[in-house]
């Protein structure tokens, strides 16, 4: 394990290595399941969606709608800037919210099942 270091920097401020830490030291395969996991749990609603914009069947104002929604939450552009506080994420809610009412509603289990074997074949399960 090597230890953190800190050195001044030209303006007074202070700037501190980051400790690594040895492979003896991290259990590596649970770190590779927790990031599995981690990866499972937020893949799965933008998979999901992604499966209710490619569906046939998802009427045309959903597929608009979803996609004006995920598009501005992509979009490193803010109608109210993010660094506002209490204010700054309010926009983002709109769309989040928004999204998940869409996805809600026009969500089947065919779409469901579809998004969960694209997850299974991205991030396979592990015990």
């Amino acid at each position: 394990m090597s230890a953190a270091t800190s050195a001044a920097g030209p303006n007074g401020q202070t700037s501190i290595d980051a400790q690594v830490l040895d492979s003896t030291v991290v259990d590596e395969a649970l770190l590779v399941r927790l990031l599995r996991r981690a990866g499972r749990t937020i893949a799965r609603p933008a998979l999901e969606c992604f499966e209710l914009l490619l569906d046939g069947a998802t009427p045309h104002q959903a597929r608009l709608s979803v996609l004006a929604a995920l598009t501005y939450l992509l979009l490193p552009i803010d109608l109210i800037p993010d660094f506002i506080p209490a204010a700054g994420f309010s926009d983002d809610m709109v769309a989040l919210t928004a999204l998940l009412g869409l996805c809600g509603r026009h969500l089947t289990p065919a779409i469901k099942l579809r998004a969960q074997r694209r997850l299974d074949r991205w991030f396979p399960p592990t015990a």
